[in-house]
């Protein structure tokens, strides 16, 4: 027979992973399902190095070890954590929902979907060839910081995310660059105010127009905008940040139908879809009000959680505190 779940997470991102957490606290039988060979979702996989710092009681904390410690947190209450799984197909059933992924089947009371913006591939360069210089010489996300230790590294972006990694390259690069096509950053005003009295070299209003190889490094031509102007730079390595397109391909194709925001699952105050027992949380959904900080996402789980467990256990009462639970 398959097996029977209270609670199915899709995605362990720190939004499914934190739900997981309390989702066990409520001592509902949970596993969480993540297409990924780790855990983390994108925040892990594409900027472990990443100071994250909307998170409450830390004043700062690497996005690899945030992920760490949320996976801890979720196995530390008995939640059952399956990587590199990818849910193929959700059916609805009389009284629960069946779980199809790519390696296994199982059935579940409730599921809560932590699934952030879908598949992700990074936007590349619009310059042609430059596959075989990929985590090379060019990078779409920074898998650690050694990797750039003395190196001259420009950074292409103009979002809170470009501006992160050249901050955080700051301290060991020989020198960073950061180089977008207009003069004024989209990032966090108090992100922009630190670039600013940083040593970062500010290229604005510039667009990568063409790299070649080299053999130590490569050669950058800039183009500024609005002029016919070019100027070739070597650097030893490149960094391109210009966000990611996602897709929702896979969630497309399972048989219940969720109602959509903008390509977001729309949610009500209480995270709750258009089908019982079917919640959402994190990046992936939308209502009004809805800030995308993980910081928010730690909210919405334990509502989510909440309301399913109100509806399996009507009068089952939830631990008042996280202590009643651990102490010895």
């Amino acid at each position: 027979m398959t097996e029977m779940y209270d609670i199915t997470i899709v995605g362990g991102g720190p939004a499914g992973l934190f739900a997981g957490f309390y989702a066990g606290m409520r001592t509902a039988k949970t596993q969480i399902i993540e297409s990924l060979p780790q855990a983390g979702g994108q925040v892990a996989a594409l900027y472990p190095e990443k100071m994250i710092y909307d998170v409450g009681g830390y004043a700062g904390v690497k996005a690899a070890d945030l992920a760490k410690e949320l996976e801890k947190q979720a196995r530390l209450v008995g939640v059952e954590i399956r990587l590199s799984e990818t849910v193929i197909d959700i059916q609805a059933e009389e009284n629960f929902y069946h779980v199809k992924t790519d390696r296994n089947e199982y059935d579940t009371k409730a599921i809560l979907l932590a699934t952030g913006n879908g598949a992700f591939n990074p936007r590349k360069l619009a310059v042609k060839n430059l596959e075989h210089l990929e985590d090379e010489k060019i990078f779409y996300h920074v898998p650690d910081l050694e990797h750039f230790m003395d190196q001259d590294v420009l950074i292409a972006g103009g979002g809170d995310s470009a501006i992160d990694i050249a901050l955080m390259l700051e301290s060991v690069a020989k020198s960073v660059s950061l180089v977008h096509r207009r003069d004024q950053f989209r990032g966090m005003e108090r992100n922009v105010q630190h670039l600013h009295e940083s040593t970062v070299n500010i290229m604005t209003p510039y667009l990568i127009s063409n790299v070649q190889d080299a053999d130590e490094g490569i050669d950058v031509d800039l183009k500024q905008i609005g002029t016919e102007d070019l100027k070739t730079t070597h650097f030893d390595k490149l960094i391109v940040n210009y966000g990611f397109t996602s897709s929702n391909k896979i969630i497309k194709g399972w048989e219940v139908e969720l109602e959509q925001e903008h390509r977001m699952f729309a949610v009500d105050n209480l995270m709750h879809t258009n089908l019982k027992n079917i919640y959402a949380i994190g990046d992936g959904i939308e209502y009004p009000g809805k800030l995308r900080l993980i910081a928010t996402a730690f909210g919405e789980g334990p509502i989510a959680v909440n309301q399913i467990m109100n509806d399996l256990y009507p009068g089952q009462r939830g631990p008042v505190h996280s202590t009643s639970m651990f102490e010895k």
